[in-house]
């Protein structure tokens, strides 16, 4: 696992092979990060990385200049490598905290310019992850969201979604909040 580009690029990131994880393979996170280098000034956005596991997604956007990053997961040890490795890179804009994603994202009062959510392939509600996040408006007017999810799985029933990308088993969906 590595960060493809910014200030950190070509870095390896050696998580313990024990945690609860899948993360974002690098040949996806690369395709996906050229999708988002055409339509959002990361270098601007305030981030929010769900179900942030290894913290790949959340290394990434502070490495390409993302202003802050919160990375959420519910296991204290993926959440305690992300402070251990920001620690040893000096980055101070990435804050972990340690909750149960669906029921942060229905307390949450803050409003992110780019939202990134890897849950787990089977949560059962995967489908409608996108409206949940956006009706409790945590994605600010203007921001993107993007979710990943197996490409078994159609992410298509919201008003907000844009389109799809395959990446064999893996798949991004794209949600834009119009300004």
């Amino acid at each position: 696992m590595r960060i493809i580009a910014g200030q950190y690029g070509g870095l390896r990131l050696s998580p313990p092979s024990k945690l609860p994880v899948r993360p974002t393979t690098d040949i996806a996170k690369e395709a996906l990060f050229n999708i988002l280098d055409n339509r959002i000034a990361l270098d601007e956005c305030a981030c929010l990385d769900l179900f942030s596991g290894t913290g790949n997604i959340s290394f990434e956007l502070v490495s390409r200049g993302a202003i802050s990053v919160e990375a959420i997961d519910i296991h204290f040890k993926c959440l305690q490598f992300i402070n251990d490795t920001a620690k040893k890179l000096k980055i101070d804009v990435i804050h972990t905290r340690k909750a149960d994603v669906l029921k942060f994202v229905v307390a949450c009062k803050t409003q992110y310019d780019f939202i990134f959510a890897d849950p787990p392939y089977d949560l059962s509600s995967l489908p409608q992850l996108a409206n949940l996040i956006i009706e409790n408006e945590l994605l600010r007017a203007g921001g993107m969201m993007v979710i990943e999810h197996p490409s078994t799985r159609k992410m298509d029933d919201s008003p907000f979604y844009i389109e799809t990308r395959k990446y064999g088993y893996s798949s991004f969906s794209f949600y834009k909040l119009e300004s």
